[in-house]
């Protein structure tokens, strides 16, 4: 799967954890909770 710009940059934040569930990506982060992306 293509990660897309706007998911990779989220991913580098400090924080964030990159999770693969049921075939979808999703970024989480819990220092931060606004910062949440989803691909998929």
């Amino acid at each position: 799967m293509k990660v897309r710009a706007s998911i990779r940059s989220l991913a580098r934040q400090p924080g964030s954890v990159v999770v693969r569930r049921r075939g979808h990506l999703y970024v989480i982060n819990k220092k931060n909770p606004r910062l949440k992306a989803r691909q998929g």
